[in-house]
């Protein structure tokens, strides 16, 4: 009998389970329904101009559109492995890259172990906010900016090496200075935002183990190569294993407005040259083409960067 009721009970809680995750299905609808309209946009702008990769095997004539134009394979290809600029645009990329990568990795987190020995509050706060500040700011207004600074008639830094008897330099003339330049440029408008990702990672280690340190005798630089770096490594390595997606985005908007002519030599990079071959020489398959190794390339940085962010650090999307 016990066993009897035993079962009732056991299959009346299983029905009104089901039933409360039926009627549970129904207040998440709301919620289901708020992600729509991210969603359609994301298929419209970002997979919808995926069908116009077909350009780049086409001999594309936009009075004849897609359907139309003459199809000539892979011709779009081996017409930019060609050119005899094309090494010279890849090394380019990857060298500013790949600078700009190392610099935003450790100019924050030196910053970060600065700010973590000041006590003053006030000032604390004041720095991380000067610093981050750069980071809303686009880089038509940064562009303009830096073009008065660095200009050797008017410019400050001209100026200043006038003032000392030095000659002034054309910085974003000079293929020696341009990549010194977008480096530079580029870890004052992000560096701030890493900075406050390590300074967040820094509140997570332990106080006690400084103690302890001290109680031993251990100075502020063994406290920091022994607790805080340790304490913070698994951040470090997520955000230079992911920073491995970027290999081949050295910075259109940074570099379109401040290259000329001039600096072609050091300075350009795929995007710009896919700006100029795409849109102001009219050459849109040889462009798409282009484009497409980019991303063909990039995704595979990608999916390598979180494979190794996993491996090394544990790090799930899902």
């Amino acid at each position: 009998m016990s066993t009897s009721i035993a079962g009732r009970e056991t299959n009346a809680d299983i029905a009104v389970n089901r039933k409360g995750t039926r009627s549970g299905r129904i207040p998440q609808l709301p919620l289901h329904l708020m992600i729509l309209p991210g969603l359609l946009l994301i298929l419209v702008y970002n997979y919808g101009p995926m069908l116009g990769l077909v350009i780049s095997f086409q001999k594309f004539i936009p009075a004849r559109g897609i359907a139309h134009s003459a199809w000539i394979g892979l011709d779009n290809f081996k017409y930019v492995a060609n050119l005899p600029d094309t090494k010279e645009i890849l090394w380019n990329t990857i060298v500013i890259a790949l600078m700009k990568m190392v610099a935003n990795l450790i100019v924050p987190l030196v910053m970060a172990l600065l700010l973590n020995e000041v006590r003053k509050a006030f000032f604390k706060r004041g720095v991380q906010t000067l610093i981050y500040l750069p980071h809303f700011l686009s880089w038509i207004i940064l562009g303009g900016i830096l073009i008065d600074i660095l200009s050797p008639s008017e410019g400050i830094v001209g100026a200043m090496l006038k003032s000392v008897g030095i000659e002034p330099i054309y910085f974003l003339g000079s293929n020696h200075w341009f990549r010194f330049v977008l480096v530079t440029s580029d870890v004052w408008k992000e560096f701030g935002f890493n900075t406050i990702v390590y300074l967040a990672a820094l509140t997570g280690i332990n106080p006690s183990l400084y103690e302890a340190a001290i109680v031993d005798g251990a100075g502020r630089w063994k406290q920091t190569w022994y607790i805080t770096l340790p304490g913070i490594a698994s951040i470090i390595v997520l955000l230079s294993v992911l920073s491995l997606g970027n290999v081949l985005n050295a910075g259109f908007d940074q570099v379109f407005n401040l290259y000329s002519p001039q600096v072609y030599e050091t300075g350009d990079i795929i995007d710009t040259f896919v700006y100029r071959i795409g849109l102001q020489e009219a050459q849109y398959g040889v462009a798409t083409a282009v484009g497409l190794f980019k991303s063909i390339v990039s995704l595979s940085f990608i999916s390598l960067s979180y494979y190794l962010a996993y491996r090394l650090a544990n790090y799930r999307i899902f």
